[in-house]
């Protein structure tokens, strides 16, 4: 379809409002899932986030890579195992994890953001000590409602976060773009689910907007019925949604990081479906929005 002058000023202008309410404001995405294999929509997202920096706001992304790591983890010869959602993670796995997402998908995000004209740099959380880390034991739960802890090995979880780094490269005018390792005060290496760090950092940045980026239309109340979407969710029904089992599996930590974000004094949380090319600009500059709200 082709707009004519008249619709395309239309849409500028229904963004006018969006960009002054926005202006000098920090936005954190978490960048993943399908998005980050699909070229059109690789494309799609980092464009959003140069016009995101071009129109004065303060975009920060935290990626994961789990399509990368585990097509190495093949390669290698290695299985991968998960626990809601979490890579189970020995010592070869973790420097498998550090290579692949530090030395491989973060530079390739910084050169594309840098092709089409913006300005990256390339982070991980051992660099100024974005983040420290601490071992997280897994929580299982059973069938019968009862939960069991799990060893799922160099898998991290933030316990810090020295965001001066960040706030250093934004205010310069770069787009920062973290890769979610980091290292313990045991001096061991943690991957880290991107998800969490994504919510820490959110919270510790006192961002206005928390976008994670995933591979469905939202939380769905029926699996595999996008007319069962839940638009808005109020942090007080998520317990009973995960006991329900709506929410499970990888969407756990993302609900997770949208409440710890929300408690640090984030303004808007929003799970989007990163199939939908365009997904962030559609949330943050027009009335309609995508996904799901995690709100107060």
């Amino acid at each position: 379809m082709t707009l004519t002058a008249i619709e395309k000023a239309n849409i500028l202008v229904e963004a006018l409002p969006y960009i002054e309410k926005f202006h000098g404001k920090i936005v954190v995405i978490k960048y993943g899932g399908h998005a980050m294999v699909n070229d059109k929509l690789k494309q799609a997202v980092m464009t959003d986030i140069v016009l995101m920096k071009y129109v004065g706001m303060h975009p920060v992304i935290v990626h994961g890579g789990g399509p990368d790591i585990n097509d190495m983890m093949r390669r290698l010869g290695k299985t991968t195992e998960f626990v809601n959602g979490l890579r189970v993670t020995d010592k070869e796995t973790m420097e498998i994890v550090e290579m692949v997402l530090v030395g491989k998908v973060n530079k390739e995000i910084v050169a594309r953001i840098n092709r089409l004209g913006g300005r990256a740099i390339g982070l991980c959380g051992k660099d100024a000590n974005l983040f420290e880390a601490r071992k997280k034991v897994a929580e299982m739960r059973r069938a019968n409602g009862t939960r069991e802890e799990l060893d799922i090995g160099y898998v991290g979880e933030v316990s810090a976060v020295n965001p001066d780094i960040v706030v250093t490269a934004f205010k310069e005018g770069y787009i920062p773009v973290i890769a979610p390792t980091a290292v313990g005060t045991d001096g061991e290496s943690y991957n880290i689910n991107a998800d969490y760090v994504a919510g820490k950092l959110a919270g510790a940045l006192g961002a206005d907007k928390l976008v994670l980026l995933t591979d469905v239309e939202g939380i769905l109340t029926r699996r595999d019925d996008k007319d069962s979407l839940i638009s808005v969710l109020k942090m007080s029904k998520v317990e009973a949604l995960k006991n329900a089992g709506v929410i499970a599996g990888g969407m756990i930590p993302k609900v997770d990081a949208c409440l710890d974000a929300l408690r640090a004094g984030v303004n808007r949380t929003h799970i989007l479906d990163g199939r939908v090319s365009h997904a962030i600009l559609l949330e943050v500059f027009t009335d309609e929005g995508v996904g799901t709200m995690v709100v107060k």
